[in-house]
């Protein structure tokens, strides 16, 4: 019998396609050796354009729609999940992390408030506890899964100018570092805090922020009648791994009286290795912590979090009633009194599968790791003829530039150390970005997949070495 109004499958069907489908993925998985670091875009816009289409009045076959997606589109992107792919900040995508996923989206149980399904928000809830104690926070912090960092900067901006500035929005003032992430004046901006209130403030020649400048805008902005109410500082910068001097910016914003958050999005899971700890000194006595399981966990893109020292402030922002929902007066974590979400799905099932079936010490390990090839790494690059190295790397991140007789002008050693990126990019073994640092642009290496070990490393330097001996010699012809 027809029924156009029946959208169920059968058991059987949802086999058939849950097989599909996994086939796929773990085939795609297991090639990912030996796929280029970043996919072919020529030709992509023609590609894109084509793709346009009315809707879909009538159903395809799963395999006609997975055949183009996984040998089509899919290969022509970044390389993110592969071992070779050291651009901007990696994020693995851990397979343990899909199983969640596929889990949360069946069972589409609700946990946006704990009545409606107290086990699985417990589990969150667990998840979020073992990175406060990670990050030495107390037990007073609370904490929320967002899609990213950017969200959970604005969420702490939004608690902090709550608390400090009440309505008195106008008069705050909020400090960056000149190398802070730029998704920070974004969410202030989305948190009330116009661009004008934002100070960006001088790094030294590491790239970390200057404590004395900071001191000075602070004192400035007092003398001109406005409110200084929220530092940011940066557990390694996207574009030279910097770490600010985190415990001088916390003693400051103690004897300021303020609110200090620290954007730790790359760098802030290094601190669950007890001795890499020092290289983040001062971390956990922030108010409020960025942190992006999508990187240092390995997870899938759209993995943020954060952790809130007091966690009452962050509930005082969010917490609300409605005659519709349950009141919650328990012990237990609520999310929707902690995050702006209420229609929400199950985000921290993704760590807490994962993190019960690998445990954490291997994931202390594998970070260790990491940071032992970027050292090593970094160490070997520098011995290539040519290259400068601006920032070695005080996480797992580093960054150089060309310098040669040959390259007289700053514009030309930036234009040959682009021209290196993308000559290394091109040989498909590595993908390597930079960034605009001032007024120099400088190559960069970040290693933070779990798939990247001493192979990739070897060959990106290879690679390296190979394409400025050749960038070189062609300017000295």
């Amino acid at each position: 019998m027809n029924d156009p109004a029946n959208l169920e499958f059968t058991p059987e069907t949802m086999r058939a396609m849950g097989h599909a489908v996994v086939e796929r993925a773990v085939a795609h998985m297991a090639g990912l050796g030996s796929m280029p670091s970043n996919g072919n875009f020529d030709g992509i816009e023609d590609l894109c354009r084509s793709l346009a289409e009315p809707e879909p009045l009538d159903g395809t076959t799963l395999d006609a729609l997975l055949d183009p997606l996984f040998e089509q589109w899919i290969p022509r992107s970044f390389g993110t999940p592969g071992p070779g792919y050291l651009a901007y900040i990696p994020g693995g995508g851990i397979y343990p992390a899909a199983l969640a996923d596929f889990i949360a989206d069946t069972a589409n149980r609700y946990t946006g408030i704990w009545q409606a399904a107290p086990a699985l928000v417990q589990l969150e809830a667990n998840a979020l506890d073992w990175m406060r104690g990670w990050m030495q926070f107390p037990a007073t912090a609370r904490g929320i899964f967002t899609p990213g960092g950017s969200m959970a900067m604005f969420n702490a901006i939004a608690a902090a100018r709550e608390q400090r500035l009440g309505t008195d929005i106008r008069a705050g003032t909020l400090y960056v570092s000149s190398q802070s992430h730029h998704s920070i004046t974004k969410a202030a901006r989305l948190a009330g805090i116009a661009h004008d209130r934002v100070r960006t403030i001088e790094v030294d020649e590491n790239f970390r922020m200057r404590v004395d400048a900071l001191q000075l805008a602070i004192g400035a902005d007092r003398s001109a009648g406005l409110k200084p109410f929220m530092v940011f500082s940066t557990a390694g910068t996207t574009n030279t791994g910097a770490v600010d001097p985190i415990d001088a910016v916390a003693e400051l914003c103690t004897r300021e009286a303020l609110w200090h958050h620290v954007d730790g999005a790359y760098g802030a899971f290094f601190h669950m290795v007890p001795e890499l700890r020092p290289l983040l000194a001062g971390l956990p006595r922030a108010d409020s912590l960025t942190l992006d399981p999508h990187k240092g966990l390995f997870l899938p893109y759209g993995t943020g979090a954060l952790l809130v020292r007091d966690g009452e402030a962050l509930r005082a922002l969010h917490a609300s009633e409605a005659g519709y929902l349950p009141d919650n007066q328990n012990e237990f974590y609520d999310p929707a009194q902690y995050g702006p979400d209420l229609s929400r799905g199950f985000p921290g099932l993704r760590i807490w599968l994962t993190l019960k079936l690998l445990g954490s010490d291997r994931y202390r390990a594998a970070l260790s790791e990491k940071r032992g090839l970027a050292c090593w790494a970094a160490g070997e690059v520098a011995k290539i003829p040519g290259i400068v190295m601006d920032a070695p790397p005080q996480l797992s991140l580093f960054a150089f530039h060309l310098e040669h007789g040959s390259l007289p002008t700053l514009e030309a050693q930036n234009a040959a150390t682009r021209t290196l990126m993308q000559r290394v990019t091109a040989r498909g073994r590595v993908m390597l970005t930079g960034a605009q640092v001032g007024e120099r642009f400088l190559g960069r290496v970040c290693v933070l997949s779990f798939r990247t070990r001493r192979a990739q490393m070897q060959a990106c330097i290879e690679d390296i070495a190979a394409e400025t001996a050749a960038i070189l010699s062609k300017r000295q012809d």
